[in-house]
């Protein structure tokens, strides 16, 4: 049986476009498909080289290979991309060329055979685009990269223009609408990418939000919680920009034919719009191409999504540490201050750094920083049960290293309760911290630090050091007792207090800290706030790793003639010239307005002195924000306040003083106690006047 019709029908009916060229590169035959890519007929292309036809790099490239191919008798094989004659759209080509040899192994001619793999070539390209979504999508828990990421992906190689906008909600970590959104909707442009460098197509700006109507495609995906794919060949798509003169303008003049919205949803939360366009690429996008960009945008939805629920977890524990510290800090006259705070780098979390300024009686202010060892709730926590400890001990007037030793009493039991709740695991709660009480009256500072990195003391003359004070162990540790020290200091001294968060930085020896600190502090700033931020650019390099809380104050005296003190006998016979004495001296203070209550507040509290307590006793009167009456006396014994009976001769001495002053309390002295009293001075409320707690 003659084959040579089958021979001739299997290459003339091939799916592949064959071509068969001589030695010489002619050609001397060509099938139907491969005239068609070329776009001629059989009868132009046998007995001439290709290059005598065709005309172009691509077909140099061609005679180039089919030469290799006859001088090394190895067959090869190529990919290209072009478009055949008579289309739009550019297919995917595998090229093959072989050397036909005859019987002695001589290779006599070449064989070309092309096949169209557009479609494996774009399920390649696909698969390729998504494997590398999977790694190069959602590296950071910051939403705004997670959107940037997705934008950078997707052009040039499935549009010429990314868009991704994103409801408030998630960038501010509140709980965005779980259903469709229907009617107008707002955006927050996050991210853009263009294939034009500067993104000249985009009329919104990342960060600005654009209003988007019912018929755009991105509020339709919205409210459908489906892929829309339109472009300039839908009346309704155009329609829909028409309000909108500068997005019709970009439109025109970039070419803008194809337009594909898709819905950022996760775990059933709607995050966003994902919008992508073409317009120097010629294809509309076509179901392939929606398929795949779906695909795309629910990947970078589940990184966004949990990227949202981080921001909005560390927002929620940074609130709740933001308002564990203080709001503001108090008005008070002993020491102007400045503070900061400064959370750790993000993937680190919030931490239990804090810091506080305390009114004390007697015009003094007490100076308290903290560290809660750890970061997390647990942390913050654990540091507002401690601040809030450090102000009621404060409150009772305890000197700082009894208020450390209680604080150190309080970190074990919470150690103990932590332990508990984990089943009896050794969970020990690190703590440090440095507490200092400053008396404008006297100057003098007491200092007391459980484990913290010493204060830096700054004296008038801008000499700079560090106050050596005894470490103590952090609290918890229930061994060794603290101890306080006392220094006098120059008006206008600065004190700055700090956690470690400032000093050891990442990669450097805390000896350069300290020396970094030291140079810092010795820059003249013209106000407390500006030394704070000097402070924190020249020490820290970039984002901390851990928490800083820093704080400085400056020294202030009280003039002696805002001071008046009387050494009075234990004779009931010296109270009414007592109260004599300290009208005069309102009167000369321009006080007279609050002279009749200080007078029956003097007499009750030196009355008491003289019948219960023993000598010294001591009366002084303080002009500051308030009027400040105290008695000292040699007794220890603290009084309390109880309410009369009708018929009882005595026992109303504190009430009537609790009803006629603003505060009053007792404090502890070495050598016995000192009962005081405030008054609000004329000009001044309440709350000009009290402590902010």
């Amino acid at each position: 049986m003659d084959n040579a019709p089958f021979m001739d029908w299997a290459f003339t009916q091939s799916p592949f476009a064959l071509a068969i060229h001589d030695r010489d590169l002619l050609c001397l035959r060509v099938n139907d498909r491969m005239c068609q890519m070329f776009g001629l007929v059989e009868d132009e292309l046998r007995g001439r080289r290709l290059t005598d036809v065709l005309h172009g790099p691509q077909y140099d490239a061609m005679e180039h290979y089919m030469r290799q191919v006859l001088d090394t008798g190895e067959p090869m094989r190529r990919g290209t991309r072009r478009r055949v004659p008579g289309e739009t759209r550019e297919r995917a080509w595998s090229v093959a060329v072989s050397p036909l040899k005859d019987q002695a192994g001589r290779t006599q001619a070449v064989w070309i055979g092309v096949l169209d793999i557009t479609e494996q070539y774009g399920a390649r390209q696909r698969l390729t685009l998504l494997n590398e979504a999977g790694t190069q999508i959602g590296t950071t828990l910051d939403v705004t990269r997670t959107a940037e990421e997705l934008a950078d992906m997707v052009v040039p190689r499935l549009a010429d223009l990314a868009i991704v906008d994103l409801l408030d909600a998630v960038l501010s970590g509140h709980e965005p609408s779980p259903g469709p959104l229907t009617g107008t909707v707002a955006l927050r442009r996050v991210a853009h990418q263009s294939i034009f460098e500067g993104v000249p197509e985009a009329v919104v700006k990342p960060g600005e939000v654009d209003i988007h109507p019912e018929s755009f495609p991105a509020a339709q995906c919205l409210a459908t919680g489906k892929a829309v794919l339109t472009g300039v060949n839908d009346l309704a798509f155009m329609s829909s920009i028409g309000n909108n003169p500068a997005r019709a303008a970009t439109i025109r003049k970039f070419g803008i034919h194809s337009v594909l919205s898709v819905p950022i949803r996760a775990r059933g939360v709607t995050l966003g719009v994902a919008t992508f366009l073409r317009g120097q690429c010629p294809d509309p996008f076509e179901q392939d191409d929606v398929l795949l960009a779906e695909e795309l945008t629910a990947r970078a939805a589940l990184s966004l999504d949990n990227a949202w629920r981080y921001t909005r977890e560390r927002t929620t524990a940074l609130a709740l540490q933001r308002s564990l510290l203080p709001q503001r800090l108090p008005r008070q006259s002993a020491v102007e201050v400045a503070s900061r705070y400064l959370p750790a780098s993000a993937h680190a979390g919030v931490g239990g750094d804090w810091f506080d300024v305390i009114p004390l009686s007697g015009a003094r202010v007490a100076l308290v920083v903290g560290d809660v060892v750890g970061h997390g709730i647990h942390a913050s926590a654990t540091m507002g049960r401690l601040r809030t400890a450090v102000r009621t001990l404060a409150d009772v007037d305890l000197p700082p290293d009894e208020l450390l030793t209680r604080l150190d009493e309080l970190v074990s039991r919470i150690s103990a309760e932590t332990d508990a709740d984990n089943g009896d695991a050794q969970s020990d709660v690190g703590v440090t911290c440095l507490y200092a009480v400053y008396d404008p009256v006297s100057r003098r500072c007491s200092l007391a630090r459980a484990g913290h990195p010493p204060p830096a003391l700054v004296t008038p003359d801008g000499a700079v050091s560090f106050l050596d004070l005894p470490a103590g162990p952090p609290l918890g540790l229930g061994s060794l007792p603290f101890e306080s020290t006392e220094i006098e200091l120059p008006a206008g001294s600065i004190l700055a207090l700090y956690t470690d968060g400032l000093i050891e930085s990442r990669g450097h020896d805390i000896d350069l800290g300290f020396e970094r600190l030291r140079h810092a502090l010795t820059y003249r700033a013209p106000s407390l706030e500006t030394t704070c931020d000097h402070v924190l650019r020249a020490v820290l390099s970039g984002r901390p790793a851990d928490d800083v809380a820093l704080l400085i104050a400056r020294t202030h005296a009280l003039n002696d003639d805002r001071v008046a003190a009387w050494d009075l006998p234990a004779d009931p016979a010296i109270v009414p010239d007592t109260r004599r004495q300290v009208a005069r001296r309102l009167t000369g203070w321009g006080l007279d307005d609050v002279a009749f209550v200080t007078e029956l507040v003097v007499s009750e509290l030196v009355t008491n002195a003289i019948r219960h307590a023993k000598t010294p006793i001591q009366l002084r009167l303080i002009r500051d924000r308030t009027l400040i009456c105290e008695v000292s006396d040699g007794s220890s014994t603290a009084p309390h306040l109880r309410r009369a009976c009708p018929f009882d001769e005595g026992g109303r001495g504190l009430l009537l003083v609790s009803q006629l002053a603003q505060r009053w309390g007792c404090r502890q002295t070495p050598h016995g106690k000192v009962i005081w009293a405030e008054q609000v001075l004329p000009g001044l409320d309440a709350s000009d006047a009290s402590p902010q707690t």
